[in-house]
């Protein structure tokens, strides 16, 4: 599927892991690209600019939207409030994204709405693949710091739903396992912990399997889940290709530095998550980066004094 090329694009929560990589990726590719945060600080917008990302101030849960664009192509939401508050929770990443489509709706006749879900809204069920259908649950409520996660998440797809039908705006929601990159991801916080001797959480009902997508993979799958947008949203799992578990991960960082991977089992973590991609590979879409490699690439970018010769 072709690239993205030549469209007027906003990308939320710019500042975070995910969405900033996507960003400047796509201004590289043609487009005219907005990233939005809140920006508190002047000086944080300038590394954008730099790279050719032109930047707009949102605050979803105080719905503070003035500067969305006008004639907009596409929305890529991925802002996402990470907090131990219902309230807050709720404020940002449900009423939050349906304030969001209903701006960017009326500014634009023609905008479509990527709404960045996560399979965190699915009940765990030992290693079985969750498909788009499968029941839905508080997989994050064990997560220390995440109590809100999961279900603020399954309140946003609904509230996104619910006004992409009433507005008639095509949307897809796409729910994201792992994400990484060369300089982000969960395999980072791990290396820190088996640098300090610290046990690694796993689930008692190992392994603690996910199927994580690197950024360049992320990069080439938009085109495929825009296809999937639609009046009513269409679901969308999404994440790589393979299945590997945070044992798997950590063995092979041990492997490539040297440095011991201990864990420590427990049920105070998450339980295995893996979608089933049958809708992604149906649109042709494969992931092209393998995970040794860019746990490899990971940790030459980040950490290169750790890997050895």
């Amino acid at each position: 599927m072709e690239p993205i090329k030549g469209k007027k694009i906003l990308v939320t929560g710019v500042t975070g892991w995910v969405a900033g990589p996507l960003a400047t990726s796509l201004a590289a590719q043609g487009n005219t690209v907005f990233g939005a945060a809140r920006f508190r600080d002047p000086a944080q917008r300038e590394p954008w600019h730099a790279q050719g990302v032109q930047t707009v101030s949102i605050d979803l849960e105080k719905d503070r939207l003035d500067e969305v664009p006008a004639d907009l192509d596409i929305v890529l939401h991925f802002a996402v409030a990470k907090s131990n508050n219902f309230e807050e929770a709720f404020a940002s990443n449900a009423h939050g994204s349906a304030n969001l489509m209903e701006k960017a709706a009326a500014r634009s006749d023609k905008v479509s709405f990527f709404h960045c879900s996560s399979t965190a809204v699915y009940a765990p069920h030992d290693h079985d693949p969750r498909k788009e259908d499968d029941l839905l649950g508080d997989s994050h409520r064990p997560m220390p710091g995440m109590p809100t996660y999961s279900i603020s998440k399954i309140a946003g797809e609904v509230l996104v739903q619910h006004t992409a039908k009433r507005l008639g705006v095509p949307t897809v929601i796409a729910r994201l396992n792992v994400p990484y990159g060369d300089n982000y991801g969960w395999m980072m916080f791990h290396l820190m912990m088996m640098e300090r001797g610290i046990p690694v959480p796993v689930h008692v009902d190992q392994p603690t399997s996910y199927t994580p997508i690197h950024a360049d993979d992320i990069a080439r799958s938009i085109p495929y889940l825009m296809s999937y947008a639609s009046t009513p949203a269409e679901i969308v799992n999404w994440g790589g290709d393979q299945i590997v578990s945070i044992e798997d991960w950590c063995h092979e960082m041990s492997r490539l530095t040297g440095i011991e991977a201990k864990f420590n089992p427990t049920t105070a973590t998450i339980a295995a998550i893996i979608p089933d991609l049958a809708k992604l590979h149906d649109r042709g879409f494969v992931t092209s980066v393998d995970w040794r490699d860019g746990i490899r690439r990971q940790i030459a970018a980040s950490r290169p004094e750790l890997l050895k010769a």
